[in-house]
């Protein structure tokens, strides 16, 4: 999933811890919206692994929503807020597509890392590749539930995030061709620090990396969940 409808989601569920402190309400949902960011900051870092925890921030979140009613300062329902963005974002990636270079083909196995039993989680496809039209109408439906809830300018934060993944949604099948033009142009250190999909062509192996390694010789898995994209 493509990162507008995470942003909206973390908004969206932050709504209701607003109404405990209402005086800082647009703080609360903008925590939310923050959380719902947070994860994919390791897009080039570990992809779907650096920072995403579905299990742990869940966890954290269970805890620290109830807190956050019960203590009612804004610090503590805006915590409760970011974990609760950050959990939704993590566990919804599960329902996404994988972490190859051109995803609509369905090609990889690994969705998002659970650290907890330490295993990869294969990809549902429920929304088919980060991008999709389906990915687009979650994000508009998330918008506009928001759109008739806040006011002032985290309207036109809603507004700016749709926007930006309508954008995207228009060129997002096009992305791949223009990167697989752009790399190699680029110096071999710089292309040594990109997450593999930009390196390995669709369908190519992606070696295994040290702290792959044990997890591949455990499972007995096939060169095929070496492909996690990062």
């Amino acid at each position: 999933m493509m990162l507008p409808p995470h942003a909206l989601a973390g908004a969206a569920l932050a709504v209701p811890l607003a109404t405990v402190a209402p005086e800082a309400a647009a703080i609360v949902v903008a925590a939310g919206l923050l959380g719902g960011v947070l994860p994919d900051m390791d897009l080039y870092v570990g992809h779907r692994r650096t920072l995403h925890f579905p299990v742990y921030y869940s966890a954290a979140a269970t805890v620290a929503v109830p807190t956050g009613l019960v203590v009612g300062t804004t610090a503590s329902v805006a915590f409760a807020a970011v974990l609760l963005g950050a959990a939704i974002h993590s566990v919804a990636d599960v329902f996404g597509g994988g972490l190859e270079l051109r995803p609509w083909r369905a090609t990889a196995d690994r969705a998002v890392y659970d650290h907890f039993n330490g295993r990869w989680i294969a990809p549902r496809r429920w929304v088919r590749y980060d991008g999709a039209p389906e990915d687009l109408l979650l994000s508009a439906t998330l918008a506009v539930g928001l759109w008739v809830i806040v006011d002032g300018q985290l309207r036109l934060v809603v507004a700016a995030t749709l926007a930006v993944a309508g954008v995207y949604t228009v060129v997002r099948r096009i992305l791949p061709g223009v990167v697989e033009v752009i790399v190699p142009a680029l110096p071999a250190s710089v292309v040594s620090s990109l997450p593999a999909r930009y390196r390995v062509p669709d369908g190519g192996r992606t070696a295994i990396t040290a702290e792959d390694a044990p997890a591949e010789r455990g499972g007995g898995r096939s060169a095929r969940a070496a492909r996690d994209g990062r």
